[in-house]
């Protein structure tokens, strides 16, 4: 029997009405995505891409205009109640009641989804997160960071096979951001498909196996991670001379050349067609004595500006 994929939306469209203030604004054009069960998507576009439209979309809090969501195969609008069981969101917005205690927080969400008491996980979702010793506390009183843990603690009381975190680390220091990841790394190996969006590109490059990237409302790419760093043949030599140097040397004027701040030379090239001993040798033959050498090769950031930002020059 195949099974259905996480998330798998077809032709989706969605067309916000003018208003006094604006005109009509097409946030999604015919998205078509399918995230495979067991992964960590990552799901990234600049502000204004339809990532946001998109995740509502699926959490019933926008609705479509036009094409089809379904979230583990349970169509959003035909199977609604399945639907919204199969998923947790972890909205980037803090808010919620502050005048509950988290577990008081947990129960209730629990009680939202007709979790039965018997098969509520309220204490060990609070401990797995590290607010067992605030279990009790009103949420008023808790820390900016201990507010973001709480809520991937409340998308996870009715333990949904997909889980949606939208920039689950804005504004939190580096050891909570550490602790978060461990723990969505631990939920990753019980089965539990990820989808996270994220401004921190490192964070998307380290934790994700296939990314999709979003621009003006359309997927502009959806591939393996490796496939898709695998786009700019693009890498950097950086030759650190014997002595530094202040300009790029005439002899080497007809590579892609530059001196950086630390006097060193750095030469782009193509891996698929340059040939790093042949630069040696121009190197040499223009009197560089080199004391050594590296090579740097693009990351997600660089990838995603030529998809994103590169474009719209």
């Amino acid at each position: 029997m195949t099974i259905a994929p996480a998330i798998e939306v077809t032709n989706l469209q969605k067309t916000y009405a003018k208003s006094k203030k604006a005109p009509a604004k097409e946030a999604l054009k015919s998205v078509d995505l399918s995230i495979p069960r067991g992964s960590i998507f990552g799901l990234l576009g600049p502000n204004g891409a339809g990532k946001s439209t998109l995740i509502n979309i699926l959490s019933g809090m926008v609705n479509k205009t036009s094409g089809t969501a379904k979230i583990c195969g349970y169509d959003i609008d035909s199977q609604t109640r399945q639907a919204r069981a199969s998923i947790g969101i972890v909205p980037q917005e803090i808010a919620m009641d502050v005048f509950f205690t988290p577990f008081q927080a947990l129960e209730l969400q629990a009680g939202y989804y007709g979790v039965p008491k018997a098969e509520r996980r309220s204490e060990e979702i609070l401990a797995a997160l590290g607010l067992s010793d605030k279990r009790d506390a009103y949420v008023r009183q808790l820390s900016g960071g201990m507010k973001r843990r709480l809520l991937i603690a409340k998308a996870l009381v009715h333990n949904p096979p997909v889980l949606i975190l939208d920039e689950p680390t804005a504004g939190v220091d580096i050891e909570l951001r550490r602790q978060l990841w461990v723990y969505v790394e631990e939920l990753h190996r019980r089965g539990t498909t990820i989808i996270l969006t994220t401004h921190y590109l490192e964070e998307a490059e380290a934790l994700c196996d296939h990314i999709a990237i979003m621009h003006h409302g359309e997927i502009v790419a959806n591939e393996s991670k490796d496939t898709l760093m695998s786009r700019l043949d693009k890498r950097t030599l950086v030759i650190t001379p014997t002595e530094p140097i202040s300009a790029v040397p005439t002899e080497l004027k007809d590579l892609d050349a530059a001196v950086n701040e630390n006097g060193q030379l750095a030469i782009n090239y193509r891996s698929g067609t340059d040939s790093i001993s042949a630069m040696l040798a121009q190197v040499k033959s223009a009197g560089l004595s080199i004391l050594d050498l590296r090579t740097e090769e693009p990351d997600l950031e660089d990838v995603f500006l030529s998809l994103t930002y590169a474009q719209d020059t």
